[in-house]
Parts: structure tokens; sequence; C-alpha cells
């Protein structure tokens, strides 16, 4: 059996679990969280593992959304789906403005460019007014999606967030496959030899930045709406380290890597938080240098080789 079969019929498994995940059993508002930290990573995968630019600031445009969200839904009176919207197009507004500015450096160069425009952000979220500081924004209200669906139930916001994830996920194995994604890995495997092929390499990199920015911010809109708070922990340079962490555990370059990676990383915080406290953080830093050394391609991008390794050769 080929490799994209396999792949087929662990999608359909993993939805499958996915879909009967809260009827065996499993907290909802874990799975909740975890989905939208899946997208999260799935969005930074599509700026490093195929585009090849590392930011160290993605948290920025999930903190941004997150509080643009909370604000607009519990203060100005907006329906769900239209702070969920409004929370994407901050992502997309701040990752055209920073990409704008970082897109013309390369290497490290981009990545401090990225963290440093983050940590302006940052504090502007500290001192605004209307964010709550360090308290937070809370008691963001779930509402009505589309004056139809009640949110109050953590079932019925469980299957919104579940089905806003799958659209992103197949939203990016199509980006991926697209004439675009097939010009974005060449940029990431030889630059300059796009650019010789007549790319504006550039404004390649500016999209794959913007949409990247705007799937961020769309995870940070739904987390706000699913758990009815915004904290500065939302923006923090630490989450940007953190969604690094979960792609390159899960496999960069794959696409349920970043999955994969999301759904340990969240559940190792939540089942060692009331056991370890503060070294919780010590025990992932572990985990991550022993995969790094041992599993350097993650967990997917082994599971990947050793599947092509089997594999009969063609003569």
């Amino acid at each position: 059996m080929d490799i994209q079969r396999w792949s087929k019929i662990a999608w359909g498994v993993g939805l499958a679990l996915l879909i009967a995940a809260p009827f065996l059993g499993v907290y909802p508002i874990f799975m909740i969280k975890a989905l939208c930290f899946a997208i999260f990573a799935c969005a930074f995968n599509l700026l490093l593992g195929y585009t090849g630019l590392l930011s160290f600031g993605h948290a920025a445009y999930l903190g941004a959304a997150a509080y643009v969200t909370g604000w607009l839904v519990r203060s100005a009176g907006f329906s769900p789906e239209l702070g969920i919207l409004a929370g994407a197009l901050s992502g997309t507004v701040l990752g055209a403005i920073v990409g704008f500015i970082a897109i013309r450096r390369q290497g490290i160069y981009f990545a401090m460019i990225t963290l440093a425009m983050a940590q302006m952000i940052y504090f502007v979220w500290l001192q605004a007014p209307f964010t709550g500081g360090e308290d937070g924004l809370q008691g963001v209200p779930r509402g009505t999606l589309f004056g139809l669906i009640p949110l109050q139930s953590d079932l019925v916001m469980y299957f919104v967030v579940l089905a806003a994830f799958v659209g992103v996920f197949l939203g990016v194995v199509r980006i991926v496959h697209s004439p675009y994604g097939q010009v974005l890995k060449a940029i990431r495997e030889n630059e300059p030899r796009a650019i010789s092929l007549g790319y504006d390499v550039d404004k390649y990199k500016l999209l794959a930045f913007v949409l990247s920015t705007t799937l961020a911010g769309l995870a940070g809109a739904l987390k706000t709406v699913a758990l009815g708070f915004a904290t500065l922990s939302d923006a923090h340079w630490s989450l940007s380290g953190e969604v690094v962490l979960m792609t390159l555990l899960g496999g960069m370059g794959t696409f349920a890597g970043p999955v994969v990676g999301a759904f340990t990383i969240i559940g190792l915080q939540n089942f060692l938080a009331d056991r370890v406290g503060s070294w919780v953080t010590v025990i992932i830093g572990v985990i991550f240098v022993v995969c790094v050394v041992g599993f350097r391609r993650g967990f997917v991008g082994e599971l990947l080789a050793w599947l092509r390794r089997r594999q009969p050769k063609q003569p």
C-alpha cells in the first residue's frame, strides 16, 4: 500500500476520533483548546514548513485576534461569527504590515524583525485600556452563531471549532498542492533559482506570510469565543516558541505533524500542570531535546520516512 493511501486512511481515522472524542469521555474544553492550537500550528507550518520562513513572533497575530474578537463580542455587541471574522482580519492586516517590513530580509534577520514587531504589539495590548492589562479581557459571551445555533453548550462549541479546523486543514492541503504552493516549496529549497526563473519571490513570501497570520488570527478568535477570555499570554513571546515546538515535534513540512505536535504539547501541559507545577516547562523542554536528537523529522516525519523505506523499489 502506498503512502498516499496510508495518509488518507490515517486522516479518516483521525477525523473519526475527533468526532467521537466528546462521546468517549474526553473533556470538550480540552479538545477545543487543542484544536485552536492545532489551527495555529498549521498556520505556522505553512510559513516555516512550506516556505522556509521562521517567525519568532507569531503569537502576536493570535493575541491580536483574541483581543479584537473579545472586545467586539463583549463590548460592541457583535455576533460571534462577525467577531471571529474581524479577529481573522486583524491577523491579516497586522501580517501585511509586519510582512511588508520583514519580508525584505532573510534568515535570522527576518526572525528577529518578526520578534521585535511582536514585542511592540505585545506592549500595546499591555497598555491599551480596553484589554484589561494584566487581568485580561474577561467575560466574553459565546452568543448565537448566525442567529440560529446557540453556542452555550460545550459540545456545540466543540463541533463548530472542529468544523473550522477541518476547513483550515483542507485549505492548507489545497494551498500546498496548488501551483502557488509548488512555487513556495521551490523558494524554500532554492530561492536564488526561483528568482532566476522569473518569480517575484518577495510577493510570494508576503502572501504566504499574510495567509499564515490570517489563520493564526482565526485560531485566536475561536479560542476567545470558546473559552470566554483573552489574556496577555495569548500574545506573549513564549507562545511563539511553543508553536515552533509544536511544529518541529510533530513534523515540519507535513500536514498532520503540526496537529500531532499541538495535541501533544497541550495534552502534556494539561496532564502535568497539577502534578509537577512549573516543572512542566522543563519536562517539555527535555522531550523537545530528545525529539531533536533522536527524531529530527518529528513524529509524523519519521513515520513517513519509515514507510518510504519499506516501499518496494521501482524497477
